[in-house]
């Protein structure tokens, strides 16, 4: 009997050694880690994609519905665009097809139809100022006033206020000519001393002392020159020019003024 007792207590002891080194080496094991699920990916754009949302600055809806702007051309007076470029001229490249759409707020109308002109030469050579505003766009003899050689302007009273998002004005354009120092500018003020801004201004040497202008010449054709109001406020509207590379003479066929009554 006692040596039966003996056999089991040996027999027991390693399993009992081998099973506490077990639970001890289990024990020391590192704890797993915790199951974290990572955050969805965070896509940046691109440093050339553009993240402004339709309207303007970035956060801020447009505030006018756009719509292309509805411009009644002439006839044509002469067909294609002149290839060769005029000495000294500064003349952007010609365009291929027609005048892409022009999108402006739904409600703009031409509000210089029939209103007052004025110019800087008292005796026009041709025409009268009236022809500037009277809606006639046509290459005719008849259709434009001239105004005589150096720097020239007409300016158009618009009777108030106005929001002007759109210019078009024709020169004379029954033939192919390139008019210089070509300058459109708003104001307030009939003077134009104060509140004066500058739409567009393609006087590349400064000659009509207005300041260097960093648009490019152009041929004056059917179509007229659009020109982007971009919202001024303004009364008044000036046009310049100083002759062409047909003449020193300055002609205005028509002047279009697009724009809404000015918010308070």
């Amino acid at each position: 009997m006692n040596g039966k007792r003996f056999t089991i207590t040996m027999w027991f002891i390693p399993c009992a050694v081998v099973l506490l080194f077990t639970l001890g080496v289990a024990g020391l094991k590192a704890p797993a880690a915790p199951n974290i699920v990572p955050p969805p990916e965070t896509r940046q754009p691109d440093a050339d994609e553009d993240s402004t949302p339709p309207g303007g600055e970035k956060g801020e809806p447009d505030a006018k519905e756009r719509v292309p702007l509805e411009i009644e051309l002439p006839k044509p007076a002469f067909k294609g665009t002149p290839k060769h470029v005029p000495p000294g001229s500064n003349l952007e490249k010609p365009r291929s097809g027609p005048r892409p759409p022009f999108l402006v707020p739904k409600g703009v109308k031409n509000v210089s139809q029939g209103k007052p002109a004025t110019s800087s030469d008292d005796d026009p050579i041709i025409g009268s100022l009236k022809l500037v505003t009277d809606s006639d766009k046509g290459a005719n003899e008849g259709c434009y006033v001239e105004l005589g050689p150096g720097t020239q302007y007409v300016q158009i009273d618009l009777q108030k206020e106005y929001e002007i998002y759109a210019l078009l004005v024709w020169h004379y354009h029954g033939n192919a000519r390139v008019y210089h120092d070509v300058i459109v500018q708003a104001s307030t003020d009939k003077d134009f001393i104060l509140d004066v801004q500058t739409l567009f201004n393609n006087d590349h040497d400064n000659s009509s002392g207005l300041g260097v202008g960093r648009e490019k010449e152009y041929w004056d054709t059917y179509e007229g020159r659009l020109i982007d109001g971009k919202g001024v406020k303004a009364r008044y509207v000036r046009l310049y020019s100083n002759g062409s590379t047909a003449d020193d003479m300055n002609h205005y066929t028509e002047v279009e003024v697009f724009a809404l009554p000015a918010s308070p």
